[in-house]
């Protein structure tokens, strides 16, 4: 609306361009058919009271004569005018909603074993594999929160500090190989001290950190108990999950290409516990499934609250059209005082 050249484009006339707007004055829009009836009614009684001279013309300049027209044209742009202010003051505009959400996020760590248990293939293709494939459909459902990422096996390495860098995690999730590190065992207490002290100048309300191994606590040199309640006098809550399943499970394959089955057996009492101290949950998941279910589990209780502001824009359309009326006026006022108006007697 800033540009005045705009102001006198044709477009404004347009039947879409005026079905596009709202009114604020809605009920003023009647005067543009009242205008024209009132002044028809004007001038015939005008003619009733003000008799006209009759004229000896050749009948060449009769009264079908086009030329005897002309002195409409003042008239016609007197009722532009009209119309151009009646539309002015009925307020044309046009409001746009607008919605803005926004969320303070929370920040997660992700602590994911990869020792070599994780390669048996109770999962498929393995647990570390389908940990992964869950892994990253949890970072990319979470909107504003920052995630972070430690993995461990003997001992612990922070992968990615918290970002909100989704595509970067997914990246690294999707980098992460068992030869990443060289010593060998599951060092709980090592990964949950580490994802803490990534953490510990978050000033985020709700911090969370997601523990997923199959094993027990057999390396590092930090307790897990003693990792947990340190979690605990940081507000930090950690789920644990226990990925595998107890018994008989496959791991590759003999000489003739046919699965091999080994022994596996999770201790779940580390890992309840931590989960316990932190006030938090555990959760055991024994297949693909499993797994994908207990993620969004997680997701669901540690949703932050989205704030939604919605607001209206109004932007008023009358400048043109009262532009376009004064401009009708002075065009009236110039022919009022031309042998346009006076052909012929008004």
């Amino acid at each position: 609306m800033t540009d005045v050249s705009s102001f006198f484009s044709w477009s404004w006339f347009t039947p879409e361009t005026l079905r596009s707007f709202e009114w604020e004055n809605y009920s003023l829009l009647h005067l543009i058919w009242i205008i024209p009836i009132v002044l028809l009614i004007r001038k015939f009684i005008k003619l009733l009271k003000k008799p006209v001279l009759e004229l000896s013309l050749p009948k060449i300049v009769a009264s079908n004569n086009p030329w005897t027209y002309l002195r409409l044209i003042p008239s016609f742009f007197f009722l532009l005018a009209l119309w151009m202010v009646v539309i002015a003051l009925a307020r044309p505009q046009r409001t746009n909603e607008k919605v803005e959400q926004y969320t303070e996020g929370i920040d997660i760590m992700l602590v994911m074993d990869i020792s070599e248990s994780m390669d048996l293939q109770d999962f498929t293709p393995n647990r570390l594999e389908a940990a992964k494939e869950t892994a990253i459909d949890f970072i990319n459902g979470r909107i504003a929160d920052r995630i972070g990422m430690v993995i461990f096996s003997g001992e612990a390495f922070s992968l990615a500090p918290l970002t909100t860098d989704y595509e970067l995690l997914t990246d690294l999730v999707n980098s992460i190989t068992f030869n990443m590190m060289d010593a060998k065992g599951t060092a709980i207490g090592s990964a949950v001290s580490t994802g803490i002290n990534r953490m510990r100048e978050s000033e985020a309300k709700s911090k969370v950190m997601v523990l997923l191994s199959d094993g027990d606590n057999n390396a590092g040199n930090v307790d897990p108990v003693f990792a947990a309640q340190l979690a605990e006098a940081m507000d930090v809550k950690i789920y644990t999950i226990a990925v595998g399943k107890d018994g008989m499970v496959p791991y590759g394959t003999d000489f003739f290409g046919r699965p091999q089955m080994i022994e596996s057996y999770l201790n779940e009492e580390t890992l309840r516990n931590i989960a316990r101290i932190t006030k938090a949950e555990f959760f055991r998941a024994s297949d693909d499934k499993a797994l994908e279910n207990i993620f969004k589990r997680i997701d669901e209780l540690e949703k932050a609250e989205i704030i939604e502001s919605r607001y209206k824009e109004t932007m008023d359309y009358y400048r043109p059209y009262l532009i376009w009326g004064i401009l009708f006026f002075f065009v009236w006022m110039a022919l009022k005082s031309t042998f346009f108006n006076n052909f012929l007697l008004d």
